[in-house]
């Protein structure tokens, strides 16, 4: 069992400023947690052991593990079993791969905070890389034709790419971007590595001032991968005979 003093203060400050709209004090929190410690409520076995499963509870249709910030709120629970102090960005790359959220101090007045399998993601890979939730996901809004036409044509002559297709991200926190989803044949290294010479080829036509982000679309856990599956048309697709329009289909 890990071993922490005072691991929690700064998660339990970051806490007390938590508030409807305040997106800044999640973001800290999520900070906190990367950085921190947390008390996990064991229901059955003890610390480090193979067989031992953390508490389990069920808000709005989503699955959350409980945990407490602090050897003090711990004794304030009343938690008679067995429990174990973790990191947080350990206990984030468990959870969200099970799409299980974190709840922070359930016992406390109010319920406590939870923290959604979606944001332990970016505590689990990093809050600079991923971005703030709730994303407002949409079609492109800014013209950039040129660069999507720069695209297309690298992307003919760029064999690990099967298609791709854009979307326009507004996150909660931080300026929006346009996003390319990128469905690749082959993710070793040097497929990898061409795909990043057909970006930069692109970017050079890219409007100035728009950001660019890309993600995979093999990516089962990354929301706005699933967004382009669900809601868009490939703009560059290899394996179309008649490649199709782009657009938004009704779904």
């Amino acid at each position: 069992m890990v071993q922490a003093d005072g691991g929690g203060g700064a998660i339990e400050q970051a806490l007390r400023e938590v508030a409807p709209g305040r997106y800044d004090a999640y973001e800290e929190l999520l900070r906190a947690i990367g950085e921190g410690h947390v008390w996990m409520l064991l229901w059955y076995g003890e610390a480090g052991r193979p067989d031992a499963q953390y508490g389990n509870m069920e808000v709005g249709g989503f699955g959350y593990a409980p945990c407490v910030t602090s050897a003090e709120q711990l004794a304030a629970s009343g938690w008679a079993r067995a429990h174990q102090v973790s990191s947080g960005r350990e206990i984030a790359t468990s959870l969200y791969r099970e799409h299980w959220g974190l709840w922070l101090n359930p016992h406390q007045s109010g319920g406590g905070v939870g923290i959604p399998w979606a944001d332990l993601r970016r505590v689990a890979g990093g809050l600079d890389r991923l971005p703030a939730g709730p994303l407002q996901i949409g079609e492109p809004t800014v013209k950039a034709d040129a660069f999507h036409a720069m695209l297309t044509q690298a992307a003919s002559g760029t064999p690990a790419v099967r298609s791709l297709r854009r979307a326009w991200v507004e996150p909660a926190w931080g300026e929006p971007y346009l996003v390319i989803g990128l469905d690749l044949y082959d993710s070793g290294p040097r497929a990898v590595e061409s795909v990043r010479g057909m970006m930069r080829q692109a970017l050079s036509l890219a409007p100035e001032g728009m950001a660019v982000s890309t993600v995979a679309m093999s990516d089962p856990y990354d929301p706005v991968a699933l967004w382009l599956q669900v809601r868009t048309l490939p703009f560059f697709d290899r394996e179309a005979a008649n490649p199709p329009a782009y657009g938004y289909p009704q779904v």
